[in-house]
């Protein structure tokens, strides 16, 4: 069934989009939740029981499986709530017609149900027709889920550790797998081949004759090659990927999971024109196995869907992306931070969005996951952080644990942003006898990783006024640079409107296109990645950076054919953005003559 809206709300952190459902699902928008922090869940399940006054028995971690039942309940609980509003939203009555005329009114102004209702209601506002008509029509955003893959912590009970099935993103999948929900798990930060086979142990993810699924499987990537290799694994296995969700690889919020220097357009053209051969390799692989399986195989086409996100920010980029490329969805993440009805944001950093410009959003080293990670400058989690490092005692106490995943000191893992960790480094790194220089330099990148799987979770406790002694007060967040370019806080309908081309939030009239601000991004990250080995290049690096350099380059030149061809779509800024990539082929050409210029050394093994 195509989808109500053109738009999702994709996951945003830990705590930003956690109840983003419950204040969107009856309008039919589909959104994300996290599912890293279940004790934050816990906490929102409880506050949530008392405010609706459900009977609330607390899931505590001396319970068996704590963590999947803690996410199932939480899941189950947000489900009904949301069932709740959108039942109540269809059973009209004439002192309670706002919220089906705000359900309608947000919709694109092409959309089929739009123009049904203004038929409907043009002679009068006849209830029970209205009622009949909107039970059979309206449908509820979908509440959908988000699992970090390679954030899966081995856990220890009484010293011992617990199969693979209690680590953590396999337990997040068992909560889901055993919930009500009859929606999506996207599965990003890359391929992890046990948590995918674990996958199988659950028929929700099987197809029945119709090709319909209770649960889908959702994949974030950022290239064709990577959709195909996991679509393939994942089908030899008898699972589905119903959508493949491209992303940005640098103009997006959160972890940014950089490419060989593939460019959001070309990669998009290249699903386009791959999609119906995508399908059918995978589909073959599918019934093959489901066959061997001796499950049942549809009679029908598996339904494939492509969306995409990272950067859109018109809707001249939301329409381009939608009739261009034929997706299906687009995501809308960074804006909606300025969106209360939408998003959980403490007050505090709401202001700080409102007041961020180009210099506070940055690529950061931040995160204890070691990806690249977009950042707010003077956050409050970094505060802290810088505050704990002038007493001498960098690191955090780490209460949660999440990202307790190196192995250098522990075989139970500690995670890089934690005391211990960086107490241990620092002791090390005080035994090499380095120069002052080289010492401060290796010290920083020690003491910069924060916090995040606390930071992140932070703002929803403050905006609920909840229980914050264990966490402390500090907030990491993680715009795109996006946020840059709107600059109040919003409504649903005001965000919606801007989607929609009906109104315009974003007040600056210097936003550069997306796909020029992409291409600024990626060449700024590639100066620095060739600064980072200048003076000790090897081959390895020197071949890294060189088809970095030529992916760049053929990007660039398809932007050029496509923006030269293109017609009635960005004409008033054609000739600045062939103008702008005309410029960033000379960047690329001077960049690529460098590294030749360079003597790469030799690697020792």
């Amino acid at each position: 069934m195509k989808n109500t809206h053109s738009f999702h709300i994709p996951v945003m952190g830990i705590g930003f989009t956690i109840d983003t459902p419950l204040k969107v699902a009856q309008y039919g928008i589909d959104s994300v939740i996290s599912l890293v922090d279940d004790i934050l869940l816990e906490k929102l399940r409880k506050m949530y029981s008392e405010k609706f006054e459900i009977p609330y028995k607390e899931i505590t971690d001396k319970i068996e499986d704590f963590r999947a039942k803690r996410i199932t309940s939480y899941l189950d609980l947000i489900s009904d709530l949301a069932e709740k509003n959108f039942q109540a939203l269809k059973n009209v009555s004439i002192e309670k017609s706002d919220e089906i005329k705000k359900y309608i009114s947000m919709l694109p102004d092409g959309s089929t149900l739009k123009s049904e209702y203004r038929k409907l209601t043009e002679n009068g506002f006849n209830i029970t027709e209205i009622k009949n008509w909107a039970s059979k029509n309206l449908t509820m955003g979908s509440i959908d889920v988000n699992i970090m893959t390679k954030v899966d912590k081995d856990n220890y009970r009484k010293n011992i550790k617990l199969p693979v099935e209690y680590n953590d993103a396999h337990a997040a999948l068992r909560g889901f797998a055993q919930s009500n929900l009859k929606s999506s798990v996207i599965l990003s930060a890359g391929m992890n081949p046990r948590l995918y086979a674990y996958i199988g142990q659950f028929d929700d993810f099987y197809p029945n004759e119709s090709g319909e699924f209770n649960k889908k499987i959702i994949l974030k990537v950022s290239d064709y090659r990577s959709a195909l290799i996991q679509g393939k694994f994942l089908a030899k296995k008898g699972l589905w990927v119903s959508e493949y969700r491209i992303e940005s690889g640098l103009n997006c919020g959160g972890h940014a999971f950089a490419t060989d220097g593939f460019l959001l357009g070309p990669v998009l053209q290249e699903f386009k024109e791959k999609r119906e051969e995508l399908r059918e390799t995978i589909q073959d692989i599918l019934n093959q196995e489901l066959e061997h399986q001796g499950r049942l195989i549809s009679k029908h086409s598996l339904e494939l869907k492509i969306s995409a996100q990272g950067g859109v920010g018109t809707e001249e980029e939301h329409e381009f992306l939608l009739d261009h490329y034929q997706l299906d969805s687009i995501g809308w993440g960074t804006p909606f931070l300025l969106v209360p009805e939408a998003t959980t944001v403490d007050e505090k950093t709401l202001n700080q969005l409102v007041e961020a410009k180009e210099d506070d959003l940055y690529l950061s080293d931040i995160s204890p996951l070691g990806v690249p990670f977009n950042n707010l400058r003077a956050n409050t989690k970094d505060l802290e952080k810088e505050a704990f490092i002038s007493k001498g005692r960098p690191g955090s106490a780490c209460p949660k644990k999440f990202v307790s995943l190196n192995k250098e000191f522990k075989e139970t893992g500690i995670c890089t942003a934690s005391r211990e960790y960086q107490y241990l480094k620092i002791k090390e790194l005080d035994a090499q006898q380095l120069s002052k220089e080289d010492y401060q330099e290796k010290l920083n990148k020690i003491t910069e990783k924060t916090c995040t799987c606390v930071g992140l979770g932070t703002s929803a406790l403050l905006a609920y006024n909840l229980d914050t002694k264990v966490e402390g007060t500090g907030v990491s967040i993680c715009p795109g640079p996006n946020m840059a370019y709107y600059s109040k806080i919003m409504s649903l309908k005001n965000m919606t409107d801007h989607i929609y081309g009906r109104d315009n939030m974003i007040t600056r009239t210097d936003r550069p296109n997306m796909f020029i601000k992409e291409l600024q991004i990626y060449i700024d990250y590639l100066k620095n990645k060739l600064e980072e080995v200048k003076k000790s290049m090897n081959k390895k690096e020197e071949k890294y950076l060189l088809t970095f350099t030529n992916n760049m380059k053929e990007g660039v030149l398809y932007y050029q054919k496509m923006f030269s061809n293109i017609t009635n779509t960005f004409e008033d800024i054609k000739q600045s953005v062939l103008k702008e990539l005309e410029k960033s082929i000379v960047t690329l050409q001077n960049i690529g003559l460098e590294i030749e210029g360079l003597s790469p050394i030799a690697v020792t093994s």
